[in-house]
């Protein structure tokens, strides 16, 4: 199912979505963490004498995907999940106007400017990707001056402006969310563990400004490495702050959210009084399998669209999506159903900025004016055998939201 804004009912009718999240059979920690560092980091660019191209779709409107196809590792794994994931969106979506032409960046800069490049040479009204920030940095630059609108894959704000919008899992969203309930259940006084990491370094931010529009406080805060020795000294530092605080954040990958909780208990902190906070990047089996996270919340879509999503995809393509498949799956799908019920031009800012937003397999989001997203997010409690959502996401955007009909999908 799809939502829209009521502005759009008579317009933008639903599309080929399911439903909403969940961990996949990838090998990566987390699409934020390891597809998408911020902002540096890359894949190992692996060389083509020639650039991989695609054509999914025989409609008269062509939009670019650009992805990583020729990247070694876990770029070349994302993109050609992510490809897949665009495929099925369009199959299910009952022969739609679009014409995707798929286009391989090789995890470099160069080549993400060359597939824009390309692509608005060809005729594309539009360009779904790049995965990485650097790819949209310099893919951005051709798209502004054809004037043509991006949906990319970065979880860097960096690289974001209008025109240029970003549709991947924000770390700050995760945070506003699971600030804002944690003070809504009372708690007041916030501490925080980050890692050294350009994530790290988004979370901390979005952590201070989360924490003082609710109204609490932050009473401690250290950076940690994932040098063992180094993080044990960080968390002996905070740990005699903590008897202040009423709730700590951990905005790590399971392994080291492991190990810094383990160092805590050793420096005598009584993790049953005080609340561990997560991000998105627990929505990992290995944290509800430790019994010293038992108790812990954490913010992430519902799990339930994104099932759906990845059992149509097994039954199709045999295998596991990545878990930034389903954005490739909504981004499709969205410009999908914007070119069948508004027409060839319909792909415009004001279409992708209307401040009600949209629904797809991994829930609510829309898009904001300087390109960054907001999500609506539900809260997990870790317990044994899994976690448990305690707190629904909402379905709207100060109730703006609205179903716009029935699923095309076949």
């Amino acid at each position: 199912m799809f939502l829209v804004s009521r502005s759009f009912r008579r317009g933008l009718l639903a599309i080929a979505a399911c439903a909403l999240l969940s961990a996949c059979g990838s090998d990566m920690d987390d699409d934020r963490a390891a597809l998408d560092p911020l902002p540096e980091a890359a894949p190992t660019p692996k060389v083509e004498s020639k650039p991989l191209e695609q054509v999914v779709g025989q409609g008269s409107v062509k939009v670019a995907l650009v992805l990583p196809q020729g990247a070694s590792g876990n770029g070349g794994q994302a993109a050609r999940s992510m490809r897949n994931a665009a495929e099925l969106a369009l199959a299910e979506f009952n022969t739609p106007d679009v014409q995707l032409m798929v286009k391989d960046d090789g995890g470099t800069a160069q080549g993400a400017r060359a597939a824009a490049q390309a692509a608005a040479d060809e005729g594309a009204k539009l360009v779904i990707g790049p995965l990485f920030a650097h790819s949209v940095a310099s893919a951005g630059q051709v798209v502004r001056q054809r004037n043509l609108p991006m949906l990319a894959f970065s979880t860097d704000q960096n690289v974001a402006s209008r025109g240029i919008y970003l549709l991947s899992f924000m770390p700050e969203s995760d945070v506003n969310r699971i600030v804002s309930y944690a003070v809504a259940q009372g708690k007041r006084s916030f501490a925080a563990l980050l890692p050294e990491t350009g994530y790290g370094s988004v979370v901390e931010a979005a952590f201070q400004q989360a924490v003082a529009k609710a109204g609490g406080r932050v009473v401690g805060l250290e950076h940690y490495s994932s040098d063992k020795a180094k993080m044990s000294e960080a968390v002996a530092r905070l740990s005699s702050t903590l008897p202040q605080a009423d709730a700590l954040l951990i905005p790590d990958t399971a392994s080291d959210v492991q190990a810094v909780v383990g160092m805590l208990a050793a420096n005598g902190v009584n993790l049953k009084r005080l609340q561990l906070l997560g991000t998105g990047l627990w929505d990992d089996p290995a944290v509800a399998q430790d019994a010293s996270l038992s108790g812990a919340w954490y913010a992430a879509p519902d799990d339930r669209g994104y099932k759906s999503f990845a059992q149509r995809y097994r039954a199709k393509y045999g295998a596991d999506p990545v878990r930034t498949a389903s954005l490739a799956y909504d981004a499709t799908s969205l410009v999908a159903a914007l070119v069948k019920t508004q027409g060839p031009n319909a792909l415009t800012d004001e279409a992708f900025t209307n401040p009600s937003g949209f629904s797809g397999v991994d829930g609510t989001f829309r898009f904001r004016p300087d390109g960054g997203n907001e999500r609506g997010l539900a809260v997990y409690r870790v317990q044994a055998g899994g976690a448990t959502m305690i707190s629904p996401p909402p379905t709207s955007f100060e109730g703006q939201t609205a179903q716009a009909g029935q699923s095309q999908a076949n």
